[in-house]
């Protein structure tokens, strides 16, 4: 079997971490030493861990869909696609993802509400 890509990595931590599996997802992928730069939370490893287990519990019923990937070096940026049925908002949220060693050791994420009407036909994809 092919080792997996950064790219796909990156893509199955994000969708485990939506669909609730936050602490399967950190057991896989996420360095110890992992820190992040969300602005709502300590940088540190457990209390983004913590937000996103509390999120998931929250709104079960978020869907999330990575749109692409783009991988350079040992970084790998996403873009999906969020919607949070229960707020009825949509989002495009990238992700940067900086790996050592195949695991995530830091993050990044910027989010924008997608507008429920919007001059621009080709959308946020």
């Amino acid at each position: 079997m092919a080792t997996p890509s950064l790219g796909d990595i990156a893509t199955e931590f994000l969708t485990l971490c939506a669909q609730g599996q936050v602490d399967v997802a950190y057991d896989q992928f996420v360095s110890d030493d992992f820190i992040h730069h969300n602005a709502y939370f300590p940088s540190d490893r457990e209390s983004l861990r913590l937000a996103m287990k509390e999120s998931a519990i929250k709104e079960p019923n978020k869907s999330f869909e990575v749109k692409q990937a783009v991988e350079s070096a040992d970084r790998v940026a996403t873009l999906s696609h969020l919607r949070r049925q229960d707020a009825n908002t949509e989002y495009a949220v990238v992700h940067i993802l900086r790996f050592h060693e195949g695991r995530i050791v830091e993050m990044w994420d910027v989010s924008q509400e997608i507008p429920k009407e919007s001059p621009n036909k080709l959308g946020m994809f």
